[in-house]
């Protein structure tokens, strides 16, 4: 199939309206019809600020960086983006062409 894959980056620890941000993006992907998605915590990163972030042995609550995934249609990825930009959530994203299918 063709479609895009899109990518978004957060923080572990973002809340939006009670929730962690990365379970509100999941649900909202969920209810547009997205067939699936997953959510990816890294062990290390840095964003935009250049502050670094790594888990270590005795700080395993650190704010790490998580990535929300999804192999998907055009139109869906663009209404996730368009409702997650419409509830101010802070997000980077990455959205590229891609096939996608399974066997």
């Amino acid at each position: 199939m063709q479609g895009v894959y899109l990518k978004l980056y957060m923080s572990q620890n973002a809340r939006h309206r009670d929730k962690l941000a990365y379970e509100w993006v999941l649900e909202k992907a969920h209810k547009l019809g997205i067939k699936g998605g997953s959510v990816f915590r890294a062990i290390a990163g840095f964003g935009r600020h250049g502050r670094i972030h790594e888990e270590h042995f005795f700080e395993l609550a650190d704010d790490l960086p998580v990535s929300v995934e999804f192999a998907t249609g055009s139109d869906e990825a663009h209404r996730l983006l368009d409702m997650i930009a419409a509830e101010r959530i802070n997000v980077f994203y990455v959205l590229h062409q891609a096939e996608y299918g399974s066997f």
